[in-house]
């Protein structure tokens, strides 16, 4: 099965959203807190439990402004505490996964970063654990070269941790100089279920620059959906285009003529 959803709300708050995603036959909504965490506990459980309704696949974004190889103890500490508070309302959502984008390498040695973000993420994954919030945490994989993230560094990731993944497309079309090999990285995802992202995107040498329309075809999702259609995993796919809830119809009705 492929869930398509759009990445925020399509309507004017999460709950009217929600049903807006439903009544239009999409399977999915990214919750984002991207510019900082939006909803307090009473209201996510609100929310959660219209969801126990409608049966979409949730999933939320943690905040961008997120480094777990911080070189300062106070934006390490900060980063854990936005990824554990949004793993809370996640919980109470009722959101599969939550995402986040690992850190940065800022100038050091690779696996030198690797180690510093998997100790912070073994940690992240204990507190939530003896928390007892029901979420699975999914590294991402990110659009610029200065940026952890490459599918080999979150695939690694995720088999040493024994935790989940978000794969963006877009990035890795941008981290690869506007090149994808759709077959060679769906050979690489073995799990039931692959958590995704996919838009048009802007780059440059230096990798990621802005999202675009998925009618960019930068990369192009009609080849992406070629693929899927055979594959016998679930694939949830947030759109994170400019336009994210009408292109996901888009993409909605690009699986279905290929289907």
């Amino acid at each position: 099965m492929i869930y398509l959803g759009p990445g925020g709300n399509c309507d004017k708050d999460t709950a009217s959203s929600l049903k807006k995603v439903k009544e239009s036959g999409l399977g999915a909504q990214e919750i984002e807190f991207v510019h900082g965490i939006t909803l307090n506990n009473e209201r996510s459980k609100e929310v959660g439990e219209l969801n126990k309704k409608l049966k979409l696949k949730l999933s939320v974004h943690a905040p961008y402004y997120i480094n777990l190889a911080a070189k300062e103890k106070r934006k390490l500490a900060k980063s854990k505490y936005w990824i554990i508070t949004s793993a809370e309302r996640a919980h109470h959502i009722g959101a599969k996964y939550l995402v986040f984008h690992p850190g940065f390498f800022m100038g050091r040695d690779k696996e030198k970063v690797f180690e510093l973000i998997g100790d912070s993420v073994g940690e992240i994954k204990d507190i939530i654990k003896d928390k007892g919030f029901d979420v699975k945490l999914a590294p991402e994989t990110t659009g610029k070269h200065s940026a952890f993230g490459s599918l080999d560094e979150i695939l690694r990731l995720s088999k040493k941790l024994r935790i989940n993944y978000c794969v963006d497309f877009a990035h890795l079309y941008a981290r690869n100089n506007g090149k994808i090999d759709y077959k060679e990285i769906l050979k690489k995802l073995k799990e039931k279920e692959v958590h995704c992202h996919f838009s048009g995107i802007n780059y440059s040498e230096k990798g990621e620059r802005n999202h675009l329309r998925i009618s960019s075809n930068k990369p192009n999702f009609k080849e992406l959906a070629k693929l899927l259609v055979k594959k016998r995993q679930n694939f949830v796919i947030i759109c994170e285009s400019p336009s994210p809830y009408s292109d996901s119809l888009k993409m909605k009705k690009i699986v279905e003529k290929t289907r």
